[in-house]
């Protein structure tokens, strides 16, 4: 029997945590010949290259380079150039992740091409088709041959969309997976520069990057007001996205915000400190040491809850609920007392108990593998 061939395809940051663990259970098997695709939605090492070194991923057997552009732009030229690697390597199955333009592309160019699709992390629902996210996760699922769910309500939301009872498979979350592994190293890292000054002091992460909270520079404003009031409780650490750096650029200055890249400021109370994007292993020793975590991205919101940490989303939504109800998150929007509220409550200790999701428990890549193994007959 010839070896089933498999195309798995990464483009942005949050995709390298979710398809790691997979290729790594992949690469224990002889039946599976597994080809990495990195599309080059995000480019540069900051966001790209520290992840495979991380990660301990196989450097990319293709790499389309499409970098930045719109979204009709940069979903077209990654269909056009993954339609030439699928043309060239023939494949059995294209497995793609989350809920980026890469996910969308691939899936979209495999399914024309009548190669099987199967979507790690499938069914999640914002309900908010604002998001260019959800329209991506809305196609996938449509087109896919085999659903991975994280959380019940994807399979509650794939099942009320139509899809088959088969085809979905409800693994827990492969990201937790990258998680589980590399959380008994973060001690081991070596803190240099103006973070090694927090010495234990207690401070407050923000990510922020979706179109919707910095692309309208009064938006943007509000979010650095709400982080400038944040940081009289405790320093604000402002992990920024390069989407985000470009916006603040074009923004009015504040006193209260410093940049953290020459190394020439202490972190302390009443400011919030810039910094650039981090790799993975230091960005999650700087998320599990925080007092609190003010973001608008979904795996970080999976992150923390898994962690225990306290998280604020500043959207009014969040397709991943359950880390509402049994984890750390709360959805505040931008509103600014329920923030500041919400933030006294975690200096208080009086933040919610939170428990870990169902098979969130560092295997899902495991039962993944499992179900392609049974679907394609391997022993």
């Amino acid at each position: 029997m010839s070896r089933i061939r498999i195309l798995s395809v990464v483009g942005a940051r949050p995709n390298f945590m979710k398809m790691a663990p997979v290729l790594r259970e992949l690469s224990k098997l002889v039946d599976f010949e597994c080809r990495l695709v990195h599309t080059g939605q995000h480019y540069d090492d900051a966001m790209s290259r520290v992840f495979f070194d991380d990660l301990g991923m196989p450097n990319p057997d293709f790499n389309l380079t499409v970098g930045s552009a719109s979204h009709a732009v940069q979903t077209a030229e990654i269909m056009k150039r993954f339609e030439e690697v699928c043309d060239s390597i023939k494949p059995n199955l294209v497995i793609v992740g989350g809920d980026v333009n890469s996910t969308l592309a691939c899936s979209l160019t495999a399914a024309k091409l009548q190669i099987p699709v199967a979507h790690i992390e499938a069914g999640l629902r914002s309900f908010d088709r604002s998001m260019p996210e959800e329209i991506n996760r809305i196609v996938t699922d449509s087109i896919s041959d085999l659903l991975f769910t994280t959380e019940e309500s994807g399979n509650q939301n794939l099942r009320r969309e139509g899809v088959a009872e088969e085809k979905i498979h409800f693994v827990g979350n492969t990201m937790i997976d990258t998680l589980v592994r590399c959380y008994p190293l973060l001690d081991r890292i070596k803190v240099n520069g103006p973070l090694a000054s927090l010495d234990g002091r207690l401070y407050f992460v923000a990510t922020i990057h979706r179109p919707a909270n910095v692309d309208d520079p009064e938006q943007l404003m509000q979010v650095l007001e709400i982080l400038e009031t944040a940081a009289q409780l405790a320093p604000v650490l402002f992990v920024t996205h390069p989407r985000t750096r470009d916006r603040l650029q074009r923004v009015q200055g504040s006193h209260k915000v410093i940049e953290m890249n020459n190394g020439a400021h202490k972190i302390e109370r009443g400011f919030v400190c810039l910094l650039p994007p981090l790799n993975y292993m230091d960005f999650v020793r700087l998320l599990s040491k925080s007092a609190a975590v003010l973001t608008d991205s979904g795996g970080i919101q999976e992150e923390t809850t898994f962690l225990g940490i306290p998280c604020l989303t500043m959207r009014n939504n969040t397709e991943r609920p359950i880390t509402v109800e049994v984890g750390t998150n709360r959805i505040v929007g931008l509103e600014h007392e329920k923030i500041i509220s919400s933030l006294s409550s975690v200096m208080g200790g009086k933040w919610k108990d939170a428990s870990t999701p169902p098979l969130w428990d560092g295997h899902a890549a495991e039962r993944v593998v499992g179900v392609l193994r049974t679907a394609y007959g391997v022993s």
